[in-house]
């Protein structure tokens, strides 16, 4: 069994079984879990290799590309401005940003994007590496873009667009992009959307598993939703501009370009379910039952069914897909195989990390939550 170091309470000694296991039975090569339950830290391990060009090892603030877990870190943002009445979820998304009603998207609203229903999951335009990192030339693309379909009518995935839409009504309101008004809220959490310059060292490296599935071709909608048409690689990791490469960290790509560590995810979780080490939450029970309503499910506008359940900005409990705790579970998952959820009825917030992207199918942060569950 694989050493790996940390420390969990007496009663969740069975999270660290769980995670031993893991690099036991999977191609695991460096990982961490973290997890808080009444805003007080539970479980906090790590082992493994951060590195395996250089031998670095995993170690407790090691942080990690998260992939999508920064949608979490966005609905997080845009449900706080809403439990402080400066963000209406379902009023039009132009009340905030007037330029976004052109060519028919006049009725969508926040909640819709969130839910993944707004018809905008990808952008006809071809916009550079450049031109994202730019933020603005992202933000006239979504204002020059129609829908797929009536708003609202069904859903997709809104890969990268959910970031950037969602993130530009936060900044209309506050000022700031979502990574900036979140570390101005959390300054102490290791989450980053744009990764600062000196904590590149502290960087894993990510490596892929063999027999992940391959993308369908760059015309496909599927590709254009994850690659923001071609201007981005996937899952190319050392490649230039590729998930390994310090010039992507750097910028921020709020939709599926977060940086974190184990800690910081679950902290950012416990921080809205229950409030940190006695500090108060910052989403109320009112708000975090909003958030959990069911918004899509099912088959979505490309006839896949993978058996998520998605509320406003997070992924539900969804027993076939990723079973959490239950009806007031919220959370994202990251394409490596990241997850980190919190739960506002019993008191969690929880996150694994791992540098070895397994894919679909992908079961060890599924095995974490199942030993969290049997502990509570």
């Amino acid at each position: 069994m694989q050493d790996y170091q940390g420390w969990a309470d007496e009663r969740y000694g069975a999270v660290a079984d769980v995670f031993g296991r893991n690099f036991a039975e999977f191609p695991e090569l460096g990982a961490a879990v973290t997890v808080f339950v009444g805003g007080r830290k539970v479980v906090e391990l790590w082992g493994g290799t951060a590195d395996e060009r250089t031998g670095r090892p995993w170690v407790r603030d090691t942080l990690v590309p998260v992939f999508s877990c920064a949608k979490g870190a966005v609905g997080i943002a845009a449900h706080l401005l809403a439990e402080r009445g400066r963000l209406d979820l379902d009023a039009p998304v132009a009340r905030y940003w007037p330029e976004f009603a052109r060519h028919g998207k006049q009725a969508i609203t926040t909640r819709m994007i969130l839910g993944h229903r707004a018809g905008i999951p990808a952008l006809d335009a071809a916009l550079t590496f450049e031109q994202i990192a730019a933020w603005e030339p992202v933000v006239r693309a979504i204002e020059d873009q129609p829908p797929l379909w009536e708003p609202g009518s069904t859903y997709e995935y809104h890969g990268h667009v959910l970031g950037f839409a969602v993130g530009e009504v936060i900044r209309r309101i506050t000022g700031r992009t979502p990574g900036a008004f979140l570390r101005a809220e959390l300054p102490d959490l290791p989450v980053y959307l744009g990764l600062p310059h000196h904590e590149l060292p502290h960087v894993a490296r990510l490596v892929e598993a063999e027999g992940r599935r391959p993308m369908p071709g760059p015309e496909h909608l599927l590709t254009r939703i994850v690659t923001m048409n071609g201007a981005l690689v996937f899952p190319g990791l050392d490649v230039p501009r590729g998930w390994n490469d310090p010039a992507l960290h750097a910028i921020e790509l709020p939709g599926a370009g977060a940086v974190a560590s184990a800690s910081g995810l679950a902290g950012l979780y416990a921080a809205a379910a229950t409030g940190l080490d006695g500090g108060e939450p910052l989403l109320s029970p009112a708000t975090l039952a909003d958030a959990t309503r069911e918004l899509s499910a099912g088959a979505g506008y490309l006839g896949f069914d993978l058996g998520a359940r998605w509320g406003s900005g997070f992924l539900l409990d969804s027993p076939a897909f990723r079973p959490l705790l239950g009806a007031r579970s919220f959370g994202n998952d990251g394409a490596g195989g990241q997850f980190a959820f919190g739960d506002g009825e019993f008191g969690v917030g929880f996150a694994y990390v791992a540098n070895r992207m397994i894919g679909h199918g992908d079961a060890r942060a599924n095995r974490l939550i199942e030993a969290v569950r049997g502990c509570l």
